[in-house]
């Protein structure tokens, strides 16, 4: 009886590691899914090709948004530096357009 107690114990510790494995590989997913949503997206409405300097977790790059065109950028929050020189922070999730070197954020 002993042994059939403990094969019973052993299998309802398997199968509770089994659906918590299940629900990590559920919640990964899920979050994989949903980052691209949060980024930010930068639209440029001048005439001319906009130079941004953006700084994201300690790494600085330089993206180039040409007349016309939207990027998606800092999926985790950032530090952009516009052609004017102004710096905006951002979260994930606004929408900034270029003008005249200036942007606006929505």
């Amino acid at each position: 009886m002993g042994d059939s107690v403990a094969w019973a114990c052993e299998q309802g510790r398997r199968l509770r590691r089994a659906k918590m494995k299940r629900t990590i590989v559920m919640l990964l997913v899920s979050a994989g899914m949903t980052a691209p949503a949060m980024a930010a997206s930068v639209t440029n409405k001048d005439a001319d090709t906009q130079v941004l300097v953006i700084v994201e977790g300690g790494s600085r790059m330089e993206i180039a948004v040409e007349p016309g065109a939207t990027q998606t950028i800092c999926p985790a929050g950032c530090f952009v530096t516009l052609p004017n020189g102004d710096r905006i922070a951002l979260n994930g999730g606004e929408e900034v357009e270029i003008e005249g070197g200036a942007a606006s954020v929505k």
